[in-house]
């Protein structure tokens, strides 16, 4: 019979830009105001990219602080999965420019295109990678530079998207060792793809002067239809892990859904009966970052000493495409 193995999270890591772009900022720039932004989205800030900083950049930075915290050279990480819909360029993929940077050697690197889901897609598959006995130690990074995305002439949208980076390295558990992941499960449902889109830059448009004329570069989103969609993806999936675990929500310590508008994130924990004081909420000060959110809001949760050793963690996401999932595990 062959012999499965379990996963655990090793270290964890994250990065945000210095620079700042506050809603008082955003008053300069497009009709809006700090309080109608905060009360629709409860964001206050969001970090934004230098000039010359890349998507691989931050997650450059993110990664070294991960390996410290494993106590992992660069040389033990033996695949790259990159969860970003900001890529440095369409090719290479931004997982093969950071095993560059990194000085990995010739290891599996893959990007995964997921949007806001991406983090928990790259930790499901690192995890079934690691029972399999293929990999040992798998960098899971979700980053994004999405400013560079957003038209701030259009109030909807420009208010909502941040920029970093946050990555979490999934290892081989030792026998001794009670971390692991329970399970996760991933879904999408393409039917319902254009109510999040960037719609240039493919092979089905490409960019062309009539491109940057109609702003076609820029996201475009239908908020309202996204809200509904969200709050039913997040709960299901998260459900449907419970269930297969054989646990409620009483069994779970820590809730990191995806952070997306502070609201999404209220009425998640409402269906839940979930306590919001057990949620890792911290986009007032972030913003939407994508596929970032969720590793980067579980990385400022162990630093701080709020996630143990011991307790079990939930994350829960939903993303363009429409992409969702949620993974179950024990820290």
């Amino acid at each position: 019979m062959a012999e499965f193995f379990r996963s655990r999270i090793s270290g964890t890591g994250s990065y945000l830009p210095e620079k700042l772009l506050t809603n008082y900022d955003l008053e300069k720039m497009v009709e809006t105001s700090h309080d109608w932004i905060v009360e629709r989205t409860g964001i206050h800030s969001r970090h934004i990219a230098a000039k010359e900083q890349s998507t691989s950049d931050l997650a450059y930075i993110a990664t070294h602080k991960a390996l410290e915290a494993a106590n992992l050279k660069v040389k033990d990480i033996d695949a790259i999965l990159f969860a970003t819909v900001s890529p440095d360029q369409i090719m290479p993929s931004t997982a093969c420019v950071l095993q560059h940077k990194l000085g990995c050697g010739n290891i599996m690197a893959l990007d995964i295109s997921a949007a806001c889901s991406g983090f928990v897609y790259g930790f499901s598959l690192a995890d079934d990678l690691i029972r399999v006995g293929s990999y040992k130690n798998i960098l899971v990074v979700g980053a994004e530079v999405l400013h560079r995305y957003v038209n701030y002439k259009e109030r909807d949208t420009c208010i909502l998207f941040g920029d970093g980076a946050g990555v979490a390295i999934l290892s081989r558990s030792d026998k001794d060792q009670d971390s692991s992941v329970y399970s996760h499960r991933l879904g999408a449902d393409g039917s319902v793809g254009d109510l999040f889109v960037l719609p240039a830059g493919g092979s089905k448009l490409p960019f062309s002067q009539r491109v940057l004329d109609e702003g076609l570069q820029f996201v475009r989103m239908k908020g309202r239809e996204i809200f509904k969609h969200a709050v039913r993806s997040m709960t299901e999936m998260s459900e449907s892990v419970l269930q297969e675990n054989k646990m409620s929500v009483k069994d779970v310590d820590w809730l990191i859904p995806h952070q997306a508008n502070i609201r999404i994130l209220e009425s998640v924990a409402k269906h839940f009966e979930f306590p919001l004081e057990k949620v890792i909420i911290n986009i007032a000060k972030v913003g939407n970052t994508s596929a970032a959110t969720i590793p980067v809001a579980l990385d400022e949760g162990i630093r701080d000493g709020r996630i143990k050793r011991g307790q079990n963690v939930m994350l829960t996401a939903f993303g363009a495409g429409l992409t969702m999932g949620s993974a179950l595990f024990k820290y």
